[in-house]
């Protein structure tokens, strides 16, 4: 079935780092994209348990033209997954009927020996860490209802040790217990020590800290904070998140705006758009719009959409992240131009074209976040700011020129587009 084959070929996809789940499974031509990426996602959760099955089991040493990921995947479904229902399993379901008996004894041998009797138990016996595992926890402090000092304070009285501002990735690095830092580069981002679960923390629940990526328990935030404030509109402006669903980098933008000017949400999915709605009013977000329709069915000529662009992808595929940037490039030539942000970022673009190394990429290796991809791009004719491409922070001077761009655009200030590709 072409279910199980292309979700192998996604899970070897993401462990030779072309990419993360979700990029690898929206990149996919498989209709089913949920399906998809449940399956993926699960079968990965369980990786250390079935490779541990399909070992002992010596079900690669009996069937050596089945490759190891497309193994995994149906091990999965067999024994902790729906199973082969009626003709769910294809060409595939003889063959694992073959070792369906070995199959399951070797998982029962592996609950006894672990020592627990459910399937969930045996996540919790923890296997070799890998760099995933050793990424720092980012963790945004949400300025609508807070402010980094009284948010540290609060950890600081729960016996948290503040070391101030981290200087290198080192400092990251060397995080333990219950040390945490303030992250080098970004305002308002607090730095925990990997492993680190905030989810049932009171301050989480009261929408005063944002935990971005929460799947992977905020492993991303120091990344996928970057779109936001690269963008740095200043209050008053009119944002358009192009494809905005589950709403982390929305609240990002409320906060920037300090809760004043528009943000026009966009997202396909009624569901994930209604869980958007819940993250957004916990996190005091009151200047949103939500929309479930397609951006790009709507003109481009519309004037609520100029000016300024970001892209960003969770992803680190070169097709989709340089080469969506330069095609945009050259079929819009001369109408934009791609903006050098955040100089001190170590990990910068590809350089498949001119200009590349303006854009930012980010992986565990070399930032210590989740895999990621951010460009600028600002229409020629819009002046550029030199504190924009040096600094991620809106300038001191941005109010007159907010009020001179307002009556080009008018009722509110310039838009800027905050475009995460669908990943």
């Amino acid at each position: 079935m072409a279910l199980y084959a292309t979700a192998a070929s996604v899970l070897a996809g993401v462990e030779s780092r072309r990419g993360s789940i979700k990029g690898l499974v929206y990149a996919s031509s498989f209709q089913n994209v949920k399906q998809l990426y449940a399956l993926v996602c699960e079968t990965q959760r369980y990786s250390s348990v079935l490779d541990a099955v399909i070992t002992s089991a010596g079900l690669l040493r009996a069937e050596k033209k089945l490759r190891p990921h497309l193994a995994k995947v149906l091990v999965y479904e067999l024994l902790l997954g729906k199973g082969f229902k009626g003709g769910s399993g294809g060409r595939w379901k003889p063959l694992l009927d073959r070792h369906q008996a070995r199959l399951k004894a070797e998982l029962a041998r592996l609950k006894v020996h672990r020592g627990v009797s459910k399937n969930e138990d045996l996540l919790q016996v923890e296997s070799k860490p890998g760099p995933a595992s050793q990424v720092p926890r980012f963790v945004r402090v949400n300025t609508l209802k807070t402010c980094c000092d009284d948010a540290v304070d609060y950890f600081k009285r729960q016996g948290f040790s503040y070391q101030g501002r981290a200087s290198s990735l080192e400092d990251l690095r060397a995080l333990k217990g219950k040390c945490f830092l303030l992250d080098p580069l970004l305002p308002e981002l607090l730095v925990f020590p990997a492993q680190t679960d905030l989810h049932d923390h009171p301050l989480y629940q009261a929408g005063h800290l944002i935990l971005q990526d929460k799947p992977r328990a905020c492993s991303a935030c120091q990344a996928s904070c970057l779109p936001a404030v690269l963008l740095a509109p200043p209050p008053g402006s009119h944002v358009i998140d192009a494809c905005a669903a589950p709403g982390n980098k929305t609240s990002h933008l409320a906060a920037l705006l300090k809760n004043q000017g528009k943000i026009f949400a966009f997202d396909l999915d009624a569901g994930r758009l209604a869980s958007m709605a819940t993250l957004l009013a916990r996190a005091g977000v009151a200047c949103c719009e939500l929309a479930e329709e397609d951006f790009l069915a709507i003109s481009p000529s519309d004037q609520r959409y100029r000016q300024r662009l970001v892209y960003s992808t969770c992803s680190l595929c070169q097709e989709e992240n340089e080469d969506v940037v330069r095609d945009a490039l050259q079929q819009n030539s001369g109408t934009f131009r791609l903006v050098p942000v955040l100089p001190s970022w170590p990990h910068r673009g590809l350089g498949t074209f001119p200009g590349a190394e303006c854009c930012l990429r980010a992986s565990p290796e070399t930032t210590l976040t989740g895999g990621f991809f951010v460009a600028v791009l600002e229409r020629v004719e819009v002046p550029s700011s030199v504190s924009w491409a040096e600094a991620p922070a809106p300038p001191p001077e941005a109010a007159p020129r907010r009020k001179r761009r307002r009556r080009a655009a008018a009722p509110g200030a310039p838009p800027r587009t905050e475009q995460e590709g669908k990943r």
